[in-house]
């Protein structure tokens, strides 16, 4: 039966300071590596809390009880975290990143960059376990707390959000065809992509250091 005081219980109150803690961390090394490598990795970055109504609807597709130890430990993205670059490499800069912040652990990664899902869906998944200074439902103090991080560049997110229209979208007639050229897309942007790749990597190599003075 789920909670009287909703499906994540008592511990709905720490979600949105997990999801502070979260964000504070990302947008720190961030800063960090702008300031000693002068590249800036993430262009922005949005998170959310994933509504009660939508992590009981996760629960009941996966034949699940709508309780916490369902919803913060069965699912791991009750905290979710978008990063959008401007770059590939940048993708993959950011994954190191997370995997060596203290206190965070990767339980799993997915690569659909270069493992592409059939309809062209392009995107670095992860999930992560971290320790916070509030109880979860194991009663552990610091908490378990989990949280997925996608990270896409800007035309790969272009292209879900598009996707994500058209899969929740009702008495669409010509889905066929819509899902066709969407996989079109993904295969020109996806070209883009790397192209803008190999033109940044090529500014690079040329530049000696001797820009003109302005």
């Amino acid at each position: 039966m789920e909670s009287r005081t909703g499906i994540y219980g008592e511990y709905g109150d720490f979600l949105p300071l997990v999801e502070r803690d979260l964000r504070k961390t990302i947008e720190q090394y961030s800063r960090e590596e702008q300031r000693t490598g002068g590249s800036k990795i993430i262009e922005h970055l949005s998170s959310r809390v994933k509504s009660e109504e939508s992590m009981r609807d996760k629960c009941i597709r996966k034949g699940l009880p709508a309780t916490p130890e369902s919803s913060l430990r069965m699912i791991h993205d009750a905290v979710g975290v978008r990063i959008i670059c401007g770059f590939i490499e940048d993708i993959y800069a950011n994954v190191r990143h997370i995997r060596s912040i203290p206190g965070w652990t990767v339980v799993e990664e997915k690569d659909y960059i270069t493992n592409v899902k059939p309809n062209g869906y392009r995107s670095y998944h992860m999930i992560i376990r971290m320790k916070e200074p509030f109880p979860d439902p194991e009663g552990n103090l610091p908490g378990i707390y989990y949280a997925e991080i996608q990270l896409r560049t800007i035309a790969m997110d272009s292209w879900a959000s598009l996707e994500h229209q058209m899969k929740y979208k009702k008495n669409i007639t010509n889905s066929g065809m819509i899902t066709a050229e969407l996989k079109r897309c993904a295969d020109e942007l996806a070209g883009c992509d790397l192209s803008m790749q190999t033109i940044r990597s090529l500014i690079r190599v040329n530049d000696d250091g001797r820009g003109e003075k302005r």
